[in-house]
């Protein structure tokens, strides 16, 4: 069931505007390069998003996080790679706890990882590691997935989570392998979409049917980084959601 801020306007997980360079068409300029540490952002909805995230990853953990055995040590590096960025984005970090922009205060748990991500950033993180020629999702913390679920992706290569994607051909798959292989530590890359929602929720796990009369814009800047030590490949989503009058629809 969508969680409801008690009290509150439910706006408050919305975002009242697009960054300037996502507010193009996303089809250009395609992929580009990303800043060394562009790839964690704290945006106007950040308390309500996090509040979200909060509720899901308590009530239903094992929908939203999942972490393979040998991709422990990925997921643990990858809180240590956010740990050393946050504090550039308003959060106070020392060794046992983050204070975050919000007020809150979260423990730092090396022994779940992606538990403390997921009540730190806005951001969805999704861990790939090489296993013959293609990269296997093995890990992630998926909270506000659009039309997939963790369920029906974790253990799978590349071409396998993006079936039945009609657009995602042997030469798309192709060029986003060599695109997972050729990412290079400390230069991220990212890209953008839009789609269209009639339901704001921004938890939606199930495929659906695109609307005759969208009234919610649902924009994802996804990023792709490599982690130093483990070479696993991290890409991450962070998603705006704006109304109509925001969103210009």
């Amino acid at each position: 069931m969508p969680f409801v801020f008690r009290g509150s306007p439910l706006d408050r997980i919305f975002q009242t505007h697009l960054p300037p360079e996502m507010q193009g068409d996303p089809r250009l300029p395609g992929i580009g390069p990303c800043g060394p540490e562009d790839w964690l952002r704290v945006d106007e909805a950040y308390a309500g998003q996090l509040a979200y995230r909060a509720h899901l990853i308590a009530t239903a953990p094992e929908t939203v996080i999942w972490c393979a055995p040998d991709a422990r040590p990925a997921a643990r590096e990858m809180l240590e790679e956010a740990l050393a960025i946050l504090p550039s984005l308003g959060f106070a970090v020392d060794a046992a706890n983050v204070t975050c922009p919000d007020g809150r205060v979260v423990r730092t748990d090396f022994e779940r990882p992606l538990y403390t991500l997921g009540h730190l950033l806005q951001e969805d993180i999704c861990i790939l590691q090489k296993q013959g020629d293609e990269h296997v999702l093995t890990a992630a913390v998926l909270c506000f997935p659009a039309s997939w679920s963790l369920a029906e992706k974790v253990g799978r290569p590349l071409t396998a989570i993006h079936t039945p994607v009609v657009e995602y051909d042997g030469n798309i798959a192709n060029r986003v392998q060599r695109l997972f292989d050729g990412v290079q530590v400390g230069r991220p890359l990212w890209r953008f979409n839009k789609l269209m929602y009639v339901d704001s929720d921004l938890h939606q796990p199930s495929h659906r049917m695109r609307p005759n009369a969208p009234v919610f814009l649902r924009s994802e800047r996804q990023c792709i980084l490599r982690l130093p030590k483990s070479e696993a490949v991290v890409f991450t989503i962070h998603t705006w959601v704006l109304d109509q009058l925001h969103a210009g629809i």
